[in-house]
């Protein structure tokens, strides 16, 4: 049965939280943005129906259905923190009641999970990184390749001239950024779209920057690379095709995590889940199941 229920964390915050289908395999998802929702997992529901996985996700504090606090207020800023965040995780697990769970985190998620995975890993089974990698330099030189292929010198400088302005409301610029986002982001949208702005743009500015291909926030200093080899549990490594993720880096952690497989799916972008279904899902379950099956080897 579905669920949907708050949490209040020991902070007195209170988390949205979801849960879809019934089984024996407990899957955690920890969305993107930063500042995005549970939302990107909602076509997991259909995606695995009938392989006996429960799936959780929840919003983020400071996201949509969860408690939103006033980050510009002075005593607020150590809520925006990497650690802060992972030991969220950990207190959503336990008020969840899960254990030896699997946990699937997408983009700024996968970040999240990585770090939950080093601090926390004695509760998983298994660890999902979708579109995300081990730092944040070669994503940022992966992206400004991906545009400059794309677009012609004087775009790129014209683009560039915007974000030195800071005037990311130029209606050339938001085109030229809408296009790169068809592109690399997600290249098969589906659903309806609100009528009002889900996403945290506060958190996301703080973490990240302007957009996608202006990464000036908090995380250009992560790096997690020193620490990946330490993750010893089976881990499945997911990439679109046309990632705005360098999958050069996707192959390099591939090799450094002993017990991982590393999957690309067809036709996706950075929101493969959503561009290419029945591929994204065929790759999760089966890495689920050969898990639970005692099958799954590093490969």
């Amino acid at each position: 049965m579905d669920q949907t229920r708050l949490v209040t964390l020991d902070n007195g915050y209170h988390l949205f939280t979801r849960k879809v289908n019934e089984g024996p395999i407990k899957l955690l998802c920890l969305h993107g943005g930063p500042g995005g929702t549970h939302e990107t997992f909602d076509n997991f529901k259909d995606g695995l129906k009938g392989q006996g996985v429960e799936v959780y996700s929840y919003d983020q504090l400071g996201s949509y259905y969860s408690d939103q606090p006033d980050f510009t207020k002075k005593e607020n800023k150590s809520l925006l923190s990497i650690p802060r965040y992972v030991d969220e995780v950990e207190e959503v697990r336990q008020k969840l009641g899960l254990d030896n769970f699997y946990l699937l985190g997408h983009s700024w998620g996968g970040l999240l999970a990585q770090e939950y995975a080093y601090k926390y890993g004695k509760h998983l089974k298994g660890l999902v990184l979708m579109s995300m990698i081990d730092n944040l330099d070669e994503y940022t030189e992966n992206i400004n390749h991906e545009r400059e292929e794309t677009f012609l010198p004087e775009q790129v400088d014209y683009m560039k001239e915007c974000e030195k302005a800071e005037n990311f409301t130029d209606p050339m610029y938001q085109q030229l950024v809408a296009h790169l986002y068809s592109l690399f982001l997600t290249r098969h949208p589906t659903g309806t779209a609100h009528p009002v702005n889900t996403h945290n743009n506060v958190i996301y500015n703080y973490f990240q920057g302007n957009n996608e291909f202006v990464m000036v926030g908090e995380l250009t200093k992560w790096d997690f690379r020193e620490k990946l080899a330490s993750l010893k549990m089976p881990t499945l490594l997911t990439f679109g095709e046309f990632d705005t993720m360098p999958l050069s880096a996707a192959r390099r952690m591939h090799q450094t995590l002993s017990n991982s497989r590393l999957t690309l799916t067809p036709d996706g972008g950075h929101c493969h889940n959503t561009d290419n279904p029945k591929a994204f899902f065929t790759s999760l379950t089966k890495f689920l199941h050969d898990v639970e099956n005692n099958t799954f080897k590093g490969e």
